[in-house]
């Protein structure tokens, strides 16, 4: 890959990044309201957003910079089994249509800003709302440190080394996330979508026709994985069930976050989430093609130092200089996006489930408010420290658990919305097992969420996000048993 500048490249990429800064600001005049010194408004843009603006911004902060990257970078690197994410965001979108609408209706009827704020007003338990409460946090941080993983990629790309450039364009997305609020990435989400399609479309269409047609891009890339003995075309027998098991877990997993919920939250009705859920797997098709990439990039005999750097080096090698300005600044702006409304979500978070409810009950919307810009750049600031100054796999082995710490949020958000049967201690209690069950067994596997186990018979590999929420759900169902059995006693 080229890591000198390209002085082409570099004005286009400028260009477009200039935009959407200039978005950003313009976006506090957006669907202007009455005040931005109201978390509602600041951080849920009011919940006013209809289908499209819903369609863009969810899509923006679901698909993100490193999902361009990373998708294909797996896919070099071992073939089918990359594709995970495919069946994975199809399973998703059911899920949505079925809980979200109302999910989105009971925080819309008691004024709910995050989850934690509806598991509380659900069990009343301020144990179990710090609990969903945290790890959301938790969850989010990697997450967003990971956007800068795929920004650092495309600015090596470019030429621009060192610290510098990435902490300059954080700050202005700090900036314009304290001015705006959630309407900047909201609007930005516009722009970034329309360059990543736009990007893709080009990209299956051009490449293949360059490298001789698809034919010799299947053929390549297996040449390539038979001759290094690992990675295949077609999922091997041994692979079903860890296929399985990570696409269903993503699945379950992929809107218990707090930058998911809170693209769900801004929605101005239930009917809009449900026409989202029919329309945003046109994102799970973008993914499939981007995912192609990967094959591509072995037809192409790309040499890089990680496979992270194959997307930027393929466009390098196969495009004119202008349009790997544009494709980068796409790749670039798609981190900038799910950046903002990640930390925004942290930051709704503190500021519900931790400051109004421990340090100051009395706070004021205007107050409120103000806490959670300021904590939305000390999330980004945070996010930024762990790209600098630690190892990038660290954070990549941080969102690994990241994935399986949220799904444990599951039952306590989720249960409670078609049934009274839960009670808070016993979704404590799983939410404890699952969260640092799962951890540890993560940890013994050298942090990978893939874990062998056998039944009698042949072992099989299973994601530990899934085997810890059975038990989540398993240890919250018995001590219910038992809590609602003492209850019928005493009365």
């Amino acid at each position: 890959m080229t890591t000198e500048i390209n002085g082409t490249a570099l004005a286009v990429f400028i260009f477009f990044f200039a935009l959407v800064t200039v978005l950003g600001f313009i976006a506090a005049r957006w669907r202007k309201p009455a005040t931005l010194a109201h978390i509602d408004e600041w951080g849920l843009g009011g919940r006013s957003f209809g289908t499209w603006i819903t369609w863009f911004l969810v899509g923006g902060d679901f698909y993100t910079a490193y999902t361009v990257i990373a998708v294909p970078a797996l896919v070099y690197a071992v073939g089918a089994y990359g594709f995970f994410a495919l069946p994975y965001t199809i399973v998703v979108y059911p899920f949505v249509f079925m809980v979200m609408p109302v999910l989105w209706k009971r925080a819309r009827d008691n004024g709910y800003v995050t989850a934690g704020d509806v598991v509380h007003g659900q069990y009343g338990s301020r144990g179990l709302e710090l609990a969903v409460a945290v790890t959301g946090v938790l969850a989010t941080m990697p997450y967003i440190a990971l956007q800068l993983v795929g920004m650092t990629v495309v600015l090596k790309a470019l030429g621009l080394h060192g610290e510098l450039p990435l902490a300059i364009a954080f700050i202005v997305l700090a900036v314009y996330t304290y001015s705006s609020g959630l309407r900047a990435p909201a609007l930005i989400a516009f722009v970034k979508d329309i360059m990543i399609y736009i990007v893709v479309i080009v990209a299956v269409a051009a490449i293949p026709m360059k490298l001789g047609g698809y034919a010799n891009v299947f053929a390549a890339a297996d040449a390539d994985f038979q001759a290094k003995g690992a990675g295949n075309l077609l999922l091997g027998g041994n692979q079903y069930v860890a296929y399985a098991s990570l696409a269903l877990g993503s699945a379950l997993a992929a809107f218990m976050y707090p930058h998911t919920l809170t693209g769900i939250f801004a929605a101005n009705s239930g009917t809009t989430i449900r026409k989202n859920a029919v329309l945003l797997p046109a994102y799970t098709l973008l993914l499939g093609l981007l995912a192609l990439l990967g094959y591509m990039a072995h037809a192409a005999k790309l040499t890089v130092e990680s496979p992270n750097d194959v997307v930027p080096a393929l466009f390098q090698s196969l495009f004119p200089s202008w349009f790997v300005g544009f494709a980068f600044a796409a790749i670039a702006i798609g981190a900038l996006v799910p950046a903002a409304v990640m930390s925004i979500g942290a930051a709704n978070l503190f500021t519900r489930n931790f400051w109004k409810a421990y340090v100051n009950p009395q706070v004021t919307d205007a107050g409120e408010a103000k806490v959670a810009k300021i904590t939305s750049l000390i999330v980004k600031i945070g996010a930024l420290l762990v790209i600098l100054f630690l190892p990038t796999q660290f954070a990549l082995d941080l969102q690994l658990l990241g994935g399986i710490w949220i799904l444990q949020t599951l039952p306590a958000l989720v249960f409670g919305l078609f049934t009274n049967w839960f009670r808070a201690p016993g979704l404590l209690a799983g939410w404890f097992v699952g969260f640092f069950g799962g951890t540890y067994l993560v940890w013994l596997q050298g942090l990978k969420p893939l874990i062998a186990i056998s039944l009698g018979g042949a072992p099989f590999t299973v994601y530990i996000g899934i085997l810890a929420l059975l038990a989540n759900i398993a240890v919250a169902a018995a001590v219910n048993l038992v809590t609602r059995s003492r209850e019928a006693a005493l009365a």
